[in-house]
């Protein structure tokens, strides 16, 4: 299986592939290596007989920080394009596997790291973890399917909240909302979502093809008006200047422009 063992592992318990991203150094932010690395190796995990759920994680107690916002600036239209393509084709794979895909999550799953938990199956969540769409701090709109997967969660309503605001949002709050489905004591994120696991392992796995395929159905509309949408905001004024206050760790000033 083609992985980098430097951003991202795969063990297996039974016919549980338990795919971990460890870039801890960035609290698992999704660089282009750890997106092109979660796509090969999902892929790879859909087509293996051996396995029949997947479990998705991160190392160190953080689900993922989101984008690497130090990767994200000067950005022409050609490599903005590239770095879009590279996210989506992240996205399609992990919700176009025929496999159930379970997201344990402890700590932050923040910006794109909430997205990737939102294109899972199922979303279990420690009471430690906190989760946050907070695109805007750096003058991008959301990505990786969010625009759709958000208000399919919790609700055009809510999910209006959620996108405008970028409130952080405690586990407890994001049960009560439907954002996650399970909810465990600090640290037992992993247990529950193994749980889940070996009871999906013993499902008929056709019909759970059937149903992920079916309810897949949109995404494609979506990506493609998410990636014009985020390429445009790659070439402003305030996304330059939202990652440049977020590297100086200051509050940013936006213009409009």
């Amino acid at each position: 299986m083609a992985t980098s063992p430097e951003v991202l592992t795969v063990a297996f318990d039974g016919a549980i592939a338990i795919v971990t991203i460890n870039n801890p150094t960035q609290r698992n932010a999704l660089s282009a290596e750890v997106r092109k690395a979660l796509a090969s190796t999902v892929a790879a995990l859909d087509m293996d007989p051996a396995c029949r759920v997947l479990i998705l994680q991160g190392v160190g107690g953080t689900f993922s920080a989101g984008g690497d916002v130090t990767s994200m600036g000067n950005h022409t239209v050609e490599s903005g394009m590239t770095r879009l393509i590279d996210a989506h084709d992240c996205v399609r794979v992990i919700v176009s596997c025929r496999k159930p895909v379970i997201a344990a999550v402890e700590g932050w799953a923040v910006g794109a790291g909430m997205s990737l938990a939102l294109l899972c199956d199922s979303i279990v969540a420690a009471e430690d973890a906190k989760f946050a769409a907070v695109f805007g701090n750096v003058g991008l709109a959301p990505d990786m399917g969010m625009l759709r997967t958000l208000p399919l969660r919790v609700g055009h309503a809510q999910a209006r909240q959620l996108l405008l605001y970028g409130e952080t949002i405690k586990a407890d709050a994001a049960l009560t909302m439907g954002l996650v489905d399970k909810l465990t004591p600090s640290g037992g994120a992993f247990a529950e979502a193994r749980r889940l696991a070996g009871i999906l392992q013993d499902r008929a796995p056709l019909p759970i093809a059937m149903i992920k395929s079916e309810l897949a159905n949109g995404l494609e509309d979506l990506l493609r008006r998410e990636s014009l949408m985020q390429t445009l905001m790659y070439q402003t004024s305030d996304h330059a200047e939202g990652r440049t206050a977020f590297l100086e760790k200051r509050k940013a000033s936006f213009r409009g422009e």
